[in-house]
């Protein structure tokens, strides 16, 4: 194994553990859409799955059959019809949609049951199980349109969902239902999968699509100019839902987005929409922190808050490459554990990915910032805002009128958010004793209002 594997490999496989604790123990539920299957996606996707259930996530498995229910109605000369952006379930449709499902459940047990030497599959277990977990209930006549035996979720058997994953099998699941008078009824692939996660109240809604995402100009074509929103807040998700096109088919925006705030409203914390195009795209969504798709989620997911005794740990790791550049001055692990009550950390998915901390100086009213970093993995996206926000809270809070900060690569940030440079002279008489002539920080003010 070369040198430069080892050296590529090792950093990698630490940087992706703080996402495997993370996500161990907790609930997927993850729908692929009949066109990833289609485009022979399903060994890879199997190989991923297996995967990341061995790592301790539950799955529950949702396929859609769109495409081959198609195909069923194009060999038997029927033509497959829509409406509202729902297909209308005649008794042929009926008919091709049960045959398609029952070819699909056995293409992905098998793909699910590989065990070759040298392959992503061996050594590996997946017992899948399915049942009737479904209660469905017709969708009725609406504008005058029959869709017959097309239906809704009625109800989730999500007590016996549970207990299969609890039991270690990964659940699998068609989009049918059935009433209770035992009438089959053909569902929407999305809205199963929707359903589930909220009555399990699933950690992540996971649809593995024909589309990218969301742009971050969802009216626009992806782009270099217009790329994939990868974090997309619900309020923002729901603003976008209210300005574009009801959907009628897969590739609309607002088809999957729909989902992804309904499953988000309903309590689940993070919903993702993916291109199936990429190989790996669960795993590179999973386990990387800014992903491939785009993620809706409650701005409250990526918290800001004080740090406690947990996190030492995890600030040393963040602000150890910056002290290492020069760009931090050093701080020795006891110093942190003792002014631990002092930091701010911003933390995503359990990992913490930036921090500063505040020293007041209340005989002059003021504080200093101190210790602002923000991994090189989420620069740009807002977290020394969200950290310099909180700190001129906190200093508010205590009744000063300023904050400044000390700093040799920094100045124009600062000065863009409202920093004023100043003499060192003008430092609190405690800190200017403890200042460093020969390191030659730039001292900046900033006026809390």
């Amino acid at each position: 194994m070369s040198a430069v594997f080892n050296f590529t490999f090792v950093p990698w496989f630490r940087s992706v553990a703080p996402y495997i604790h993370t996500h161990r123990g907790k609930t997927f539920v993850v729908g692929i859409a009949g066109e990833a299957i289609a485009a022979g996606k399903l060994p890879s996707i199997a190989q991923d799955l297996a995967l990341i259930q061995s790592m301790g996530v539950k799955v529950v498995l949702v396929h859609g059959f769109r495409p081959q229910v198609n195909e069923q109605l194009r060999a038997k000369g029927h033509e497959a019809r829509y409406s509202h952006g729902m297909r209308i379930t005649d008794e042929v449709a009926l008919d091709c949609a049960q045959e398609a499902a029952g070819q699909l459940r056995y293409e992905i047990e098998a793909a699910f049951s590989q065990g070759l030497p040298n392959t992503p599959m061996a050594g590996s277990t997946v017992r899948i199980l399915s049942g009737n977990f479904i209660t469905a209930r017709p969708v009725g006549v609406v504008d005058g349109v029959d869709f017959q035996h097309s239906g809704l979720v009625r109800k989730v058997d999500a007590t016996g969902i549970r207990r299969a994953l609890d039991g270690g099998s990964m659940v699998l699941l068609s989009p049918f239902g059935f009433s209770p008078t035992g009438e089959a009824f053909n569902l929407a692939m999305e809205e199963v999968a929707t359903s589930v996660a909220v009555s399990i109240q699933a950690d992540k809604l996971i649809f593995l699509t024909e589309v990218p995402g969301v742009a971050m100009d969802p009216g626009q074509p992806v782009s270099e100019d217009n790329p994939i929103d990868t974090e997309l807040p619900l309020d923002v998700a729901r603003k976008w839902l209210a300005q574009l096109s009801p959907p009628q088919q897969p590739t609309d925006t607002a088809f999957y987005l729909q989902h992804c705030v309904k499953a988000c409203e309903g309590g689940v914390e993070r919903n993702h929409i993916l291109p199936f195009s990429v190989d790996g795209a669960l795993l590179l969504e999973i386990y990387v922190h800014d992903g491939i798709g785009t993620m809706v989620i409650d701005e409250k997911l990526e918290s800001v808050r004080e740090a406690g005794v947990d996190d030492i740990g995890g600030i040393l790791q963040l602000i150890e490459p910056f002290e290492r550049d020069g760009t931090l001055v050093k701080r020795s692990r006891t110093e942190i554990e003792r002014d631990i009550h002092q930091y701010t950390v911003v933390e995503h998915d359990g990992v913490i990915f930036g921090c500063a901390a505040l020293y007041p100086y209340p005989e002059a009213r003021t504080a200093e910032m101190a210790a602002l970093t923000v991994s090189p993995q989420s620069q740009g996206q807002g977290d020394g805002e969200k950290l310099l926000k909180r700190i001129e809270h906190r200093a508010r809070a205590i009744g000063l009128d300023s904050i400044f900060v000390l700093t040799t690569r920094t100045m124009h940030w600062f000065i863009k958010r409202g920093f004023q440079p100043v003499s060192p002279d003008w430092l609190p008489e405690a800190r200017k004793k403890k200042y460093n002539w020969d390191r030659k920080s730039q001292v900046l003010v900033k006026k809390l209002g």
